[in-house]
């Protein structure tokens, strides 16, 4: 998690290790809302997200964003409905710097929208290992 004095500026997924007190305000509401979170997948975000990207990424995330918790929308869904290409969307939710508060994870490869037959994608620009570990077990979450 990395912030300034008003707003998140990334969200970052590491490999496991000793967890970091949070050093701000910030940094301990998002901690508290992230935690929060993993305990239940209901739950809302409101943190101050620094503006990134560019408009057509804004784009993309806007869309991204209006998928409810436990849903998920094939690449080519998303690019349907925001009228653009599936590898377009596919580059957008690779830079998302905001995964989980905006759940890039919901977006799926083609076949089925659910992800079910592991036709998850990537996630945060991989397409395999704990990356992709974390999707597939935050779509599982989502589901509980």
């Amino acid at each position: 998690l990395r912030c300034n004095a008003d707003e998140i500026t990334a969200i970052e997924f590491l490999e496991a290790r000793p967890a970091l007190a949070p050093q701000t305000p910030l940094a301990q509401e998002a901690t508290r809302q992230l935690l929060a979170y993993l305990n239940d997948s209901r739950c809302q975000f409101s943190l101050p997200l620094a503006a990134a990207g560019t408009a057509f990424q804004r784009r993309v995330w806007a869309g991204i964003a209006a998928i409810a918790p436990g849903a998920t929308r094939s690449y080519g869904e998303l690019a349907s409905a925001i009228h653009t290409g599936p590898r377009a969307v596919g580059n957008a939710c690779g830079a998302n710097p905001y995964p989980v508060v905006v759940p890039c994870h919901r977006v799926v490869a083609a076949g089925t929208a659910n992800g079910a037959n592991g036709g998850l994608g990537g996630f945060a620009r991989a397409r395999g290992g704990f990356l992709l570990d974390i999707k597939r077990w935050l779509l599982t979450h989502e589901r509980g």
